[in-house]
Formats: C-alpha cells, structure tokens, sequence
C-alpha cells in the first residue's frame, strides 16, 4: 500500500517521528487586488526514510491517537515553520487537540508562548472549521486566548459541507479563508448565496477574506467575481524549505 493511500502503520510513523522527517512549505497568500503577496502559510510536510511525501493528513490521523506524541510533532513543526518563516506575515496552523494535550493554563500554553515571541502582528494564528461541538469550544477558548494577547487569528475552512459554523469563532476572528470547495461548488446557486452571505458578514464586520485553492485562471476569475481580498493556491509557485534529514 502507498504512504498515501491508506493509514501508516505504527513503524512508519515512529521512523518519522524519531528521525524528524519534517519539512515545511510556505505557500503565498496574495492580494487580489495587486497580485503581491502580502502573506505566506507554513504548511507541514513529512517524509519517509526513502525520501517519499507522507500525506500530512495521514500522519496527524495516525498522531490524533496519542495526545502528548501530537503535542510533541506539532510543537516541533512550529519551531520549524517560525525558525525558517519569510519575513511577511506567517499563516501557521494550530490543531485544538495538540494544544490541549499538555495541562498547562491556556495563557501558559507553550504554543502561545512561542508565538508571543515572534514580532507582534507578524503571526496569524489559523483553527480549523470543525463539525464537533467539542472542537468549537476548543477553538473559542484557543481564540480568545490569543486576542487578549494581541494575536491576530484566522478561521480556516469556512463552508467545508462537513463543518458547523461557530458565531462566537467568527465573531472574534480577524481573517476568514473559504474553504476550496467554494470553487469546486460554484454551480450550486443555493450554496453559493450562502457563500456570498459569509463575504458580506466578514466584510462589514471588517475582516479579511481568502479564498484557498486557487490553481487556474478560472479559479482567479472566480475570486474576483466573489470579491474576496487575497487568495492562496498552487497557481502560485511556494517557497519550500525541506529539513529532512539525510536518509
């Protein structure tokens, strides 16, 4: 079975673990409106001995199994994604169950004491739309940690079918990224007055909007007729730092 066609077994996911067969991928987010980019997100990349991508998605399936091994992988990411980040804003990603793993106070959380020490206003925080209750209150606590702190958060994912819309979450966060599927669903009329409802909610409450997945001229095409601020996909050439060791 290929590493990413299937779950990895428990040997292939302690090679990598112990070997730090991380890497980092920093994809560009652009503004719409002058084709710069204004921002990047880290996205986390994995490897196996023999130097083949790992689906991350499987390999944070695999880690969701053990709390404090989650903690431990998404922790090292993060150092790795600020200690190799472009000089614009960074987009980093946070799963609610790594920050959670450790029983340390949420203002204490060594997650948001690392990214305190980056340059204030340089780090968005981003937290998945999720379609768990459990996961919204997490999100929440997560959210308003930060923002007492000054650190600006994003809601990612914002009209997956398959996630639930927390008004708290939305209410504090202050960029909002439409998930890929807005694209992929843009002949469904019903969804998409949904969608633009989303924009003009973000938009009058003074939020900035992304839209994610963006591969083709059509998909730009699409953006513009939307009016979302910047978008982020493969059409756009990312800057890859790959710091896995040797094999």
């Amino acid at each position: 079975m290929s590493l990413n066609q299937g779950a990895l077994s428990r040997s292939v996911l302690l090679e990598i673990i112990q070997s730090k067969r991380f890497g980092v991928e920093y994809q560009p987010i652009v503004d719409l409106s002058t084709n710069d980019i204004i921002a990047y997100e880290a996205l986390s990349r994995f490897y196996s001995s023999e130097g083949e991508a790992i689906r991350p998605d499987l390999v944070y399936a695999s880690l969701h199994e053990n709390p404090i091994t989650l903690f431990q992988v998404e922790y090292a990411q993060k150092q790795l994604q600020l200690e190799y980040r472009p000089p614009e804003t960074l987009f980093v990603n946070l799963d609610q169950d790594a920050f959670f793993a450790t029983d340390v106070e949420v203002y204490n959380n060594p997650f948001v004491q690392l990214i305190r020490g980056q340059e204030e206003g340089n780090v968005v925080v981003e937290l998945i739309e999720n379609s768990e209750i459990n996961d919204a209150i997490m999100s929440l606590s997560m959210i308003e940690a930060f923002d007492a702190l000054g650190i600006d958060t994003a809601l990612d994912d914002l009209c997956h079918p398959h996630s639930m819309i927390s008004v708290s979450v939305l209410q504090l966060v202050k960029w909002v990224k439409l998930d890929r599927c807005v694209l992929r669903m843009a002949h469904n009329e019903v969804f998409m007055k949904f969608v633009r409802q989303m924009i003009e909610f973000a938009r009058t409450t003074n939020k900035k909007i992304i839209l994610e997945g963006v591969e083709t001229q059509a998909d730009l095409e699409m953006a513009r007729m939307l009016s979302v601020d910047c978008v982020q996909g493969f059409i756009y050439r990312p800057d890859f730092i790959n710091k896995m060791p040797e094999c």
